[in-house]
């Protein structure tokens, strides 16, 4: 599986940044933009995913046998990886098998268990949307702003959306295999392993992804684990309160241990 990736900076430690379910490493431009001031980023497609290969097969073993051949093929070390939403229960699974290659793991809004769901209605939306009968984005967005009534997540749906060279539209990730495996990308695999390096949970507060209670989860898996709260954030804490998120990041990554 030959990952599409995007690498920021020459210099400093390394660092991969894994996005979550429908998301690219585009969503992550600016982040890693930022942290290649001080690190080599790599912002990675996971499989199905932006640019990345398609395949009928995706769970969390698969993705995290992913990063490990991608990180062996690019001789990484010492690695600072950071997962949002399924990314980050993909940097949580590798962690527990796979720890010696990390030094610090840091997950944005997501606990490890299994969730009910919750996209059902944008993969439903999608899965019904004929891309063949609209001739231009706007047309798309009037579509799914009329039954998503958000700006923000028809624009998250809409770049998933490529143009092919017959000018005609086309979904860039593998919507038939994800929604075959929805189920599946919301568990997470149990595991008697324990990952005993630095870890960081960081949360948005309007979120309710990490509940109070799954601290015993975290804990369980994380148990040198801190967690840290964004103001004025939900899931995508990244992209809605984007100063106080890296501000976060910027003082777990220079803190020691």
């Amino acid at each position: 599986m030959e990952l599409n990736y995007k690498k920021y900076g020459e210099q400093g430690p390394y660092l991969i940044i894994l996005h979550g379910l429908l998301g690219s490493l585009d969503n992550w431009q600016s982040i890693a933009q930022i942290l290649s001031e001080h690190f080599q980023v790599y912002s990675i497609d996971q499989r199905n995913h932006g640019r990345s290969p398609h395949s009928s097969e995706i769970n969390y073993q698969i993705l995290a046998e992913d990063l490990e051949q991608f990180i062996l093929k690019h001789q990484l070390e010492n690695v600072v990886l950071i997962g949002h939403s399924m990314g980050g229960k993909v940097a949580m699974h590798y962690a527990l098998n796979f720890p010696d290659k990390l030094s610090k793991l840091i997950v944005v809004d997501i606990a490890p268990k299994t969730y009910e769901g919750g996209h059902e209605n944008i993969l439903e939306l999608m899965t019904n949307f004929d891309l063949k009968s609209v001739n231009s984005r706007q047309e798309i967005e009037t579509h799914f702003v009329e039954r998503l009534r958000s700006k923000a997540l028809v624009q998250f749906v809409t770049k998933n959306i490529g143009r092919k060279s017959d000018n005609s539209f086309y979904w860039k990730c593998n919507l038939e295999a994800i929604v075959n495996n929805y189920e599946q990308l919301m568990k997470f695999p149990a595991s008697k392993k324990q990952f005993l390096g630095s870890t960081y949970f960081i949360k948005g507060l309007l979120s309710d992804y990490i509940q109070e209670s799954d601290s015993f989860f975290i804990k369980k898996y994380f148990p040198s684990a801190k967690v840290f709260e964004i103001k004025n954030a939900s899931h995508w804490v990244h992209s809605e309160n984007t100063a106080d998120f890296v501000n976060t990041l910027k003082y777990i990554l220079q803190e020691n241990g």
